[in-house]
């Protein structure tokens, strides 16, 4: 039997990179998949075909994650087309870098709206959903800079150490119905936007890790899907890094 199968999986941000990645690792176990984006795309259309060829049920969502009254709607739409939620991949997240002497009140809540409000928006929503089955995993994705900071990054390092901390609260809260949380916090991760990286820079980033390279979505995804699957079923409340030993 597949490790995830008959379980139902939501996923934001989803239409490319770590999100996509995690979202055919689950379809690979036999999760049906909902997915969620900002628009629904191009990128969100061959997502969403990608998935559907592992046979399992999949549908791709335009959703505003970092809005409330939004997150609660298009969790309405994926309870009534699958049934169920069994997991909650919170994924979706933007940067706006900058020195905090630089940094606009702009991008200091745009970065905070994105990745801390839309992770609270989601296990609003799904809570409920879970509590009524007694079941279900709550995986959210920070950053090491969450663990550890980072100059130029307060604002994603705030946000994502904030992930962290909802992630522990919840995991205290909700533990006595079933549902586990925890979070992943990716190291330096080769997507998209990295490979952008004059190649030299990531050479240096890579001579900094002990295994001597930068990590692939399908890195995260495998810890993923150990954390989705009953083989974490006594794991919650924790910070796994996957950073190749880059920030021990």
């Amino acid at each position: 039997m597949k490790l995830l199968e008959g379980k139902v999986a939501l996923i934001t941000g989803a239409a490319r990179g770590i999100g996509k990645a995690l979202a055919l690792r689950f379809a690979a176990e036999g999760a049906d998949i909902a997915i969620t984006d900002l628009v629904y795309n191009d990128a969100m259309t061959e997502t969403v075909n990608q998935i559907a060829a592992y046979g399992t049920r999949v549908k791709g969502y335009a959703s505003d994650a970092s809005s409330f009254a939004g997150t609660e709607a298009v969790v309405a739409d994926i309870v009534k087309d699958f049934g169920r939620i069994d997991v909650l991949v919170n994924n979706a997240g933007i940067t706006k870098d900058g020195l905090m002497m630089r940094m606009t009140e702009a991008q200091w809540d745009a970065v905070l709206t994105v990745n801390l409000k839309s992770t609270f928006n989601f296990i609003h929503a799904v809570t409920p959903i879970m509590m009524r089955q007694r079941a279900g995993s709550i995986i959210s994705m920070s950053s090491v800079v969450g663990v550890h900071g980072n100059a130029g990054q307060c604002n994603y390092s705030a946000s994502k150490a904030g992930m962290i901390g909802l992630t522990k609260s919840i995991a205290q809260e909700i533990g006595s119905r079933g549902i586990r949380a925890n979070i992943i916090a990716p190291g330096f991760i080769l997507t998209d936007m990295t490979l952008q990286l004059p190649e030299a820079v990531r050479d240096e980033w890579a001579k900094k890790i002990p295994l001597r390279r930068g990590g692939t979505p399908n890195d995260i995804a495998g810890v993923a899907l150990f954390l989705a699957s009953d083989l974490s079923s006594y794991v919650s409340g924790q910070v796994i890094q996957v950073d190749g030993g880059m920030a021990m």
